[in-house]
């Protein structure tokens, strides 16, 4: 197994995790409200003295990249860069649904469903949720289908989907449901799950696997929404 620090600051938890070969992976993980920056390397030091290993000795880096807590992704992605510089690794960004789309697929609730296909959504503020479905595939990971989305609530499309997980469904309730042509069963829906430094690791795995690592230099957040603050009028011509 490759040796990969993971890490993502994207919402409201501090999450770390390192994987080591034939050896369970080592995680902090913590809900913070601004101390993400005192809390990220120190935990990166104290996983890799755990690990009796040197930065320079990991195979790469991975970052949860976004969407999120427009701070938070800076302060990761920022975070990532040096250590990555110093050490003269290559990184694996990993957009944060497709880190909580790893996990979701693990859950006990969602292995007893049978799902196949599924959505994540986040909620993304300003009345918003950053959405995208999902497909299960045999022996791989969950495979994204399309675009993460930056919608009102009610333009998720629901056809077909037969799980849903995400903070949104806590935010928005009902409204998440207006496409969909049946109702959903509480044993389909998961409002707790969020993104996670271990699924931010199981992604980043995979594209070590697939040769996708990248040069630190090309690193760069996800930033769904591409202005951060609009109007009251701008949102609701945006949203027709």
């Amino acid at each position: 197994m490759t040796r990969i620090l993971a890490i993502d600051t994207s919402s409201a938890w501090c999450s770390v995790a390192l994987s080591l070969p034939d050896a369970a992976p080592l995680v902090r993980h913590q809900k913070v409200s601004a101390g993400a920056s005192q809390l990220l390397l120190p935990w990166v030091e104290e996983l890799l003295s755990e690990a009796s290993i040197e930065l320079s000795s990991l195979d790469a880096i991975a970052i949860g990249n976004g969407p999120g807590a427009f701070t938070g992704v800076r302060l990761g992605v920022a975070a990532v860069q040096g250590l990555a510089i110093a050490a003269r690794l290559p990184v694996l960004p990993v957009a944060s649904l497709d880190a909580i789309a790893s996990q979701l697929i693990q859950t006990p609730a969602f292995i007893s469903s049978g799902a196949q296909s599924f959505v994540i959504a986040v909620d993304a503020r300003m009345e918003e949720v950053y959405w995208a479905s999902y497909k299960i595939l045999a022996n791989q990971l969950p495979q994204r289908q399309g675009e993460i989305h930056l919608t009102p609530p009610e333009v998720i499309e629901l056809a077909n989907i037969e799980f849903i997980a995400g903070s949104a469904l806590t935010e928005f309730g009902e409204r998440i449901f207006a496409s969909a042509s049946q109702p959903f069963a509480t044993s389909q829906l998961d409002s707790v799950i969020g993104v996670n430094a271990l699924g931010v690791l199981a992604c980043a795995q995979e594209m070590w696997g697939k040769g996708l690592q990248q040069d630190v230099h090309l690193l760069e957040p996800l930033y769904i929404r591409n202005k951060v603050a609009l109007t009251s009028a701008e949102r609701s011509q945006q949203h027709g």
